[in-house]
């Protein structure tokens, strides 16, 4: 595989620099004067050319950058329920009803219009949403009307909308009376939604993916272009759930020595698969284990727990072993149920993308993942040893009374991170797990106010470890 000449033109003793601003980049969707934090957008711009010719040539991603804003357009090979980048104020994913309703209000700004009311902002706005069978808006329905105020608190937390008079929380109070009054930066709302071909020009969700399995064109470089986007989204790669040819790009050594130049990361590469290690929480929206949080403290005790069983020659022996589904699979099943809620009227049929067949599975593909099923009973009899050896109160006062809902919130997180999947009657564990297979127990943090019970690793992997 080529070279790429990453960071070409940065200088050794600005490296760090540049890897800094890679990261910002990524890991946020809009960096601008205060997000995610004062600086960050001057960095960036610093090495904004850069970034684009690196982007480009690396991922196929383009870079819009301004003096007020800078934004990474990616272009996806498939889709992930896993990534949910649009939260509210409180940290609840947005829902479909948020979502339905922000499009619907970024389709509404004119850049005529310099400001906008919320009274007439929502006076347009009803009706297109009343037009949409099973959504629908009710100025008297209390949820209907969070959902706004969770999508304006959205768009001016990343400066779409500027609040310059009036209160959102006053019309959530009371609609009659409550007002408030936004100045509208057009250029914020073009970038935020840049789908990569018009919706209306869509038989299937998969006409808005790349390469294989999408409507994007195929490239000599389709497959590694692919390998480093799936290193750089995914908290983990398994080579036995893509296909050969990205498998390949994956093993070869030029592409841990791109990454890790870009990223300042480290590239592991073990027998089953690859991942850009992080230890300090620089490239990621879930640092783990961490110190604090009952979730993260109850998945990586989970995770030595089910270390422990497998590790038992006798409690081993009761263990089932499964082949996980290849993403393909799941990537067939999420599309069926997006193309589910497509609606039938007003698609462009002339101008219709139809997106290619998928791959099928070849012989030449790595052999399949063997792993262990851990049933439901077993989770929930590890997770009361856990209240019962730490006692309930440790879990803080929002589980202490919920172990089972403190289970699936452990194992939803332990997902999102590609350390196992959920499975029929229990999960599956996926290689990358025995990384935190030395967790233990921190003694409490006394400059943590709240005393709350830390994690860490009592040892590395053993040298030549294959997870």
């Amino acid at each position: 595989m080529k070279g790429r000449g990453v960071a070409a033109g940065v200088p050794p003793s600005e490296l760090g620099s540049y890897q800094q601003a890679v990261r910002l980049a990524l890991t946020n969707d809009l960096v601008t004067a205060t997000r995610p934090r004062p600086g960050a957008l001057e960095h960036v711009l610093q090495w904004a050319d850069q970034l684009t010719r690196d982007f480009r040539e690396l991922f196929g991603y383009a870079v819009i950058a301004t003096t007020r804003q800078v934004r990474v357009v990616r272009r996806l090979d498939v889709f992930d329920e896993t990534q949910r980048l649009l939260f509210a104020k409180k940290g609840k994913p947005f829902d479909r009803r948020r979502l339905a309703y922000l499009c619907l209000v970024l389709a509404l700004f004119q850049r005529s219009r310099v400001e906008i009311s919320l009274a007439d902002l929502v006076g347009a706005f009803a009706p297109a949403a009343n037009t949409i069978e099973g959504l629908g808006f009710d100025p008297t329905v209390g949820a209907h009307k969070a959902a706004v105020v969770d999508c304006l608190d959205w768009l001016v937390e990343r400066g779409a909308l500027r609040l310059s008079d009036g209160s959102l929380d006053s019309w959530a109070h009371d609609t009659e009376r409550g007002d408030a009054l936004f100045d509208i930066d057009h250029d914020i709302c073009a970038i935020l939604f840049k789908p990569a071909r018009p919706v209306q020009h869509l038989t299937s969700a998969a006409g808005l993916l790349e390469g294989k399995g999408g409507a994007g064109r195929a490239r000599p470089d389709d497959a590694a272009r692919r390998a480093r986007r799936a290193l750089v989204e995914h908290p983990v790669v398994y080579f036995a759930q893509v296909d050969s040819e990205v498998a390949a790009v994956l093993r070869h050594p030029d592409l841990a020595a791109d990454l890790a130049r870009l990223t300042g990361l480290a590239v592991e590469c073990r027998a089953e698969g690859v991942l850009l290690a992080d230890p300090d929480g620089r490239f990621t929206d879930k640092p783990f284990p961490g110190r604090g949080g009952a979730v993260s403290r109850a998945a990586g005790l989970l995770l030595a727990k089910m270390a422990d069983l497998l590790e038992d020659p006798v409690e081993r022996l009761s263990v089932t072993f499964l082949e996980p589904p290849a993403d393909a699979d799941d990537q067939r099943d999420l599309l069926a149920r997006i193309d589910s809620a497509l609606p039938q009227a007003g698609v462009v049929r002339e101008l219709a993308w139809a997106p290619s067949p998928m791959r099928e599975t070849g012989a030449a593909d790595p052999p399949p993942l063997e792993a262990p099923l851990m049933e439901r009973a077993r989770l929930t009899a590890m997770v009361r040893e856990l209240y019962e050896e730490l006692g309930a109160a440790s879990f803080s006062s929002a589980w202490q009374h919920d172990p089972d809902g403190l289970l699936d919130a452990a194992v939803t997180l332990l997902a999102e991170l590609r350390l196992l999947r959920r499975h029929p009657g229990g999960v599956l564990l996926l290689p990358a797990f025995a990384r935190y297979r030395n967790i233990t127990l921190a003694l409490p943090d006394r400059r943590n106010r709240q005393g709350q019970l830390g994690l860490h690793l009592s040892s590395s992997l053993p040298e030549g470890s294959s997870s």
